[in-house]
């Protein structure tokens, strides 16, 4: 049997700490599987005093994790601290420049400078695996570069953020306001230190960029994707969807078009009896379409201790196996920069717009709306609210451009109470 892989952990959070336990409960079972034995080494963290409630103590410290990278008996370095730049970034450059593989969940960090670290770790020969950064415990970075690296794809789409997941199929299971739900996740710990990273679709949207670096050899682009989040969907907006037979989803899409690659991360309406609209909870789904395999379907937890450790431990199984494949599929070098393209596709979108409760609001919008080009399909009004009247419509197939176009001269009738809510309908 070949000599131990030796592992040097920094971070011991929730992910780290799973990471510990699996490799502690599984050690027979990760010799037979991997054909070497998988040990830790060294840990790095914030705290050393801290109780993890796991045994680390068999462990050597390292209060800098940069030096935890630079040890002789560390033959990967798994980065478990987060963050796009900082101790994260450094210790991965460092890990790099000393020869050592690395394991990361880092989709900030790889989203934003994935591009300049997989050709460092290229050139240096050592591997740099993500599969925890995107989708918790769902292998779809091995599902693109490995299983389906036959296929020419032409759509990823998918919800990849649990928490908002979790927020908006709880709005609608309790019959709760937006707001009461957030405070609710906040306390469990579903959000991250910045909340906005996820309700506002900035982390599902570091993983879409991920995604679309592998699936159509793209160089990792964050800031070409359009992104919006969750934080003005209301219970109004939930309960319409409800009556329309669909349901509220942070909708992750890339697709290659003729006038180049579309990429999007925002809220969408889906049938409610889809694969998509029966997600439930912290719980991601990925669909991948290729030219060969047609369509592909992954779901399973986009999050928590156990399913994030397990994504980490495959990517060092396979590296004790002695895979050593380019970081995003295909060479660094390689990689081409996207041509950007803006979804032109027409589909049905829904608007939703609170009116003055006064005669003829509701013919001024709908002139609006037809001076945009933009034909209604249904309409339905819901009860008064003070001085306001809520009003949903459902297009007929139409543009984004047109929508933008239609909400902005309803804004400049002066009917309306605030700005209209405007989500797309998917409906494959």
């Amino acid at each position: 049997m070949t000599s131990p892989l030796r592992l040097g952990i920094a971070g011991l959070g929730t992910v780290g700490v799973g990471l510990v336990r699996i490799i502690q409960r599984n050690a027979d079972l990760l010799t037979l599987r991997t054909g070497r034995e998988i040990v830790i080494s060294a840990v790095s963290a914030k705290s050393r005093t801290r109780n993890r409630g796991v045994d680390i103590s068999a462990y050597d410290w390292e209060d800098d994790p940069v030096a935890l990278a630079r040890r002789d008996d560390v033959d990967v370095v798994i980065e478990l601290m987060g963050g796009e730049n900082g101790p994260a970034k450094a210790l991965t450059e460092a890990a790099i420049d000393a020869g050592k593989d690395i394991v990361t969940a880092n989709k900030a960090m790889l989203a934003l400078h994935g591009q300049e670290l997989a050709e460092r770790a290229e050139e240096m020969g050592v591997a740099l695996r993500f599969e925890a950064a995107v989708a918790g415990g769902i292998p779809v970075i091995k599902a693109l570069s490995e299983g389906l690296a036959g296929n020419r794809i032409t759509r990823i789409k998918g919800v990849m953020n649990g928490t908002c997941n979790y927020i908006l199929t709880r709005m609608e299971d309790a019959g709760l306001p937006y707001e009461t739900v957030f405070d609710e996740a906040s306390q469990l710990g579903y959000l991250e230190a910045d909340p906005t990273l996820d309700v506002g679709g900035i982390d599902a949207a570091h993983k879409l960029t991920l995604l679309s670096a592998i699936a159509f050899g793209v160089k990792p682009d964050f800031d070409a994707i359009q992104t919006s989040g969750i934080e003005r969907i209301s219970i109004e907006d939930i309960r319409a969807a409800a009556d329309l037979g669909l349901r509220i989803k942070l909708l992750g899409v890339a697709r290659v078009t003729g006038r180049g690659l579309e990429q999007s991360m925002s809220p969408c309406l889906v049938p409610a009896d889809s694969p998509l609209g029966q997600l439930k909870g912290g719980m991601n789904m990925i669909v991948i379409e290729g030219d060969a395999v047609e369509q592909v379907i992954l779901r399973g937890p986009g999050a928590g201790e156990g399913p994030t450790a397990s994504a980490v431990i495959g990517d060092v199984v396979d590296i004790a196996r002695g895979m050593h494949l380019p970081v995003f599929g295909q060479p660094a070098t390689t990689l081409q920069a996207a041509v950007s393209a803006k979804a032109t596709a027409a589909k049905p979108w829904y608007l939703r717009m609170s009116l003055l409760d006064k005669p003829g609001a509701l013919a001024k919008v709908a002139e609006a709306l037809g001076n945009a080009g933009v034909s209604i399909n249904r309409m339905r009004q819901y009860g008064h609210q003070d001085t306001r009247a809520p009003v949903v419509i459902i297009t007929h197939k139409t543009t984004r451009d047109a929508i933008d176009h239609a909400s902005a001269l309803a804004v400049k009738t002066g009917v309306l109470v605030g700005e209209p809510v405007a989500m797309a309908i998917e409906e494959d």
